[in-house]
C-alpha cells in the first residue's frame, strides 16, 4: 500500500489539487460549470474534492458510506462547514429521500474513482435521475477495468503485488491464488475480488449511458492520469486519439476516463 493511501490530509490534498487544476478546468472548457450552483459528490471520502468546488462559491453537499470518512471531512472542512457551504450524509444513497434528507436537485453530480466500485450500475444510473435538476450534468473520472492497476491492486501491502500491472485480469481462482501466496490479508483479498466484480470498461460505461437515456457531453481519455502527478511525480498526458478511438483496446492504455453525461 503506498503511503498516501494512509496519509489522509495528504490524500485530501492530492483529491483537492486534481479537482482545481484538472476536474474544474476540464468542466469550464467543456460549458459545464455556471457561478454558484449546487454541487453533489458521491462517494466524496474526506471531500478534497469538494473543497476545490466550495472555494468556486458553489453550494456542496458530501454523500458517504463510512462515517469515519465523513468525520475527517468535517474536520478537514471546518470552515466551510460552520459557514454552510458545504454539508454531508452519512447514507446509502438509495435510502435518501432527495425532498426530506436534502431538499433540492443538484446542478452537478460528481463520481470521482467511484463508479468501478458500484454493483448494479444500471439501477445506479437510474437512481441519477432523482438528484439531478433540469439542465444538471454528471461527471463520472473513473480508471477502465484493463488498464494496468484497474484491479485497485495498488492497495496490496506485498510490494511486489502494488506495482505488478494487470494480474487483475487472471481468472479469479488464479488472482486469488496470487494475492494469498503474497500473504495479502483476507479483507484485502475480499475488497479486491468485490473490484473484480465490479471494474467498469468504456464500452460498458457508455453502453449503460445511453440505456439509461443519458446522452454524453464531453469525454477525455488520459494515458496517465491527471492524479499521478502528486501520487507519483508524473505529469499527465492525454490518450492519444488513435488509440482512444479504438474500442477494447483503448482499455488497456488509458488510466483514466473523464465523463460529463446529462439526462
Amino acid at each position: 500500500m503506498h503511503e498516501f493511501h494512509s496519509d489522509k490530509p495528504l490524500y485530501f490534498d492530492y483529491q483537492y489539487r486534481t479537482a482545481k487544476e484538472y476536474i474544474i478546468p476540464f468542466l469550464e472548457k467543456n460549458n459545464v460549470l455556471d457561478k454558484n450552483i449546487k454541487v453533489l459528490e458521491i462517494g466524496c471520502a474526506e471531500a478534497g474534492v469538494l473543497k476545490a468546488f466550495t472555494e468556486r462559491g458553489d453550494t456542496c453537499t458530501g454523500i458517504e458510506l463510512q462515517s469515519t470518512r465523513i468525520e475527517l471531512a468535517k474536520k478537514f472542512m471546518a470552515e466551510e462547514v460552520a459557514e454552510g457551504k458545504i454539508n454531508f450524509i452519512v447514507k446509502n444513497i438509495y435510502d435518501i429521500d432527495i425532498e426530506k434528507d436534502i431538499g433540492y436537485k443538484f446542478d452537478l453530480i460528481i463520481l470521482k474513482d467511484v463508479i468501478e466500485h458500484i454493483p448494479e450500475q444500471e439501477k445506479f444510473f437510474k437512481k441519477l435521475h432523482d438528484f439531478l435538476a433540469p439542465n444538471g450534468k454528471v461527471f463520472f473520472g473513473f480508471p477502465p477495468w484493463q488498464m494496468p492497476f484497474g484491479g485497485h491492486q495498488q492497495i496490496a501491502k506485498s510490494k511486489v503485488l502494488m506495482y505488478l500491472p494487470y494480474f487483475h485480469l487472471l481468472p479469479y481462482s488464479a488472482y486469488k491464488g496470487i494475492l494469498k501466496m503474497f500473504g495479502e490479508s483476507e479483507a484485502t483479498i475480499t475488497g479486491l475480488e468485490e473490484i473484480k466484480d465490479t471494474g467498469i470498461t468504456i464500452e460498458r460505461f457508455e453502453r449503460i449511458v445511453k440505456n439509461e437515456h443519458y446522452s454524453i457531453v464531453k469525454k477525455q481519455f488520459f494515458f496517465l492520469n491527471p492524479i499521478y502527478k502528486y501520487k507519483f511525480g508524473l505529469r499527465p498526458r492525454m490518450q492519444l486519439s488513435l488509440i482512444s478511438a479504438i474500442p477494447v483496446l483503448r482499455n488497456f492504455l488509458t488510466t483514466c476516463a473523464y465523463y460529463v453525461i446529462e439526462k
